[in-house]
């Protein structure tokens, strides 16, 4: 059976939402604290690169919070999600250094294949450093 017509504000997460066959997924999201009223709205992802190995990331849980407080308040459904960060600070003049370019390679893949995966209708990145 085809699945319904993405359209409007929730162009991406209406695949999830609206459909009988996407019962399993609904259920998923409950188990994570969506509520009937989260499903008719719009699912912003946000990205945060919130991490204790460098303290230029230590307050993002922070930042990505209020980002998510501030969705909600504009009648969207926030949705918080963590990728990997490295410290070129920690790092500089090791072999660590190696990592630096190709982790910015494996950030950027990490939050496209949730926002995705998952079918977010809209996203917030949050990083630091760079």
């Amino acid at each position: 059976m085809p699945t319904k017509k993405p359209s409007g504000h929730r162009k991406y997460s209406s695949n999830i939402t609206e459909t009988p066959e996407r019962a399993a997924s609904r259920a998923m999201l409950r188990a994570v604290g969506f509520s009937d009223a989260d499903f008719k709205k719009s699912q912003v992802g946000v990205a945060s690169t919130w991490s204790m190995v460098t303290p230029c990331n230590m307050h993002i849980d922070g930042l990505a919070r209020e980002a998510e407080a501030g969705v909600n308040a504009a009648g969207g459904k926030g949705v918080i999600f963590n990728t990997i960060t490295i410290s070129d600070g920690i790092s500089m003049g090791t072999e660590g250094m190696k990592y630096s370019l190709v982790s910015r390679e494996v950030i950027a893949d990490s939050i496209e294949t949730v926002a995705g995966c998952e079918q977010f209708d809209g996203l917030v990145a949050i990083g630091g450093c760079d």
